[in-house]
């Protein structure tokens, strides 16, 4: 099983600690991109700041973000698991799972990552800030500017599991299964369920989409499912107690849409 999740905008900084290292960070097929974003991103951001922050998209509260991007070169990295925060990895608390349990997560998890193209949990990067939607003077948009590369190596990772993609837009844009791991992927939606004047009435929820899907992953891994196929995490996630809705889509090599529906939200 793969687990594709966003990053998040809030990471952990400080630290102690070696700084990065590239050719440590898996799937070292991204590494040229890595090492070509990175690049840019340093030389924007150790330039003008006001530059750097309308195209990074930041506030003058956030003005501090871009010095922490001129230095990401000699900046403490840790694991990706640690760095990242926010709502779907509070929910995940990784930190606080069973040694058993995390070592699937170690395995199963993989972040997307404007700067990166993706990680794993286990990978060791500095704090920083860039989005998938972040588009570079010299680079482009980088949603379109990753597309080439994970084509390459994703499948690989992949493996012959399900996987399952938690992902947002913006981060999805950077690789979508094709054929064969299509047909064993599954995205996921979450659904809020109220009863209004005798109807009901569903509406997609943000900020609880992230939490429960945070949850969501977490249950998986503390029961140790290991689903090969979308058919599979459905009957596993009805067992952990997931009201889910499902269908298979009309054509193969597609892949599923799963609605996990919500009565509560928090």
């Amino acid at each position: 099983m793969l687990v594709l999740l966003p990053p998040s905008e809030g990471k952990a900084a400080g630290g102690s600690g070696a700084p990065l290292d590239p050719g440590s960070l898996s799937l070292p097929g991204l590494a040229g991109a890595r090492a070509a974003v990175l690049e840019e991103l340093v030389e924007l951001c150790a330039g003008d700041e006001l530059k750097a922050r309308e195209v990074l998209g930041l506030s003058e509260g956030l003005r501090g973000e871009v010095a922490k991007n001129a230095g990401l070169r000699e900046a403490v990295a840790r694991p990706a698991g640690e760095i990242y925060t926010g709502v779907l990895y509070d929910a995940l608390g990784l930190s606080s799972l069973p040694e058993a349990a995390r070592a699937l997560a170690d395995e199963s998890l993989m972040v997307f990552s404007g700067l990166w193209g993706a990680v794993r949990v286990t990978d060791r990067i500095p704090s920083y800030r860039c989005s998938m939607g972040v588009k570079l003077p010299g680079l482009g948009a980088l949603g379109a500017y990753w597309r080439e590369p994970m084509a390459g190596v994703l499948p690989e990772a992949a493996g012959d599991g399900l996987v399952l993609d938690l992902r947002s837009s913006a981060y999805a844009s950077a690789w979508k299964p094709k054929g064969e791991v299509a047909g064993r992927a599954a995205t996921v939606r979450v659904l809020h369920s109220q009863i209004v004047d005798g109807v009901e009435k569903r509406s997609v929820v943000s900020h609880f989409n992230k939490a429960t899907k945070g949850r969501l992953v977490r249950d998986l891994l503390l029961a140790a499912a290991v689903p090969a196929s979308p058919a599979e995490l459905v009957t596993a996630l009805r067992d952990l107690g997931y009201v889910v809705e499902a269908a298979a889509p009309a054509k193969p090599a597609k892949p599923w849409s799963l609605d996990v529906i919500v009565t509560q939200v928090h």
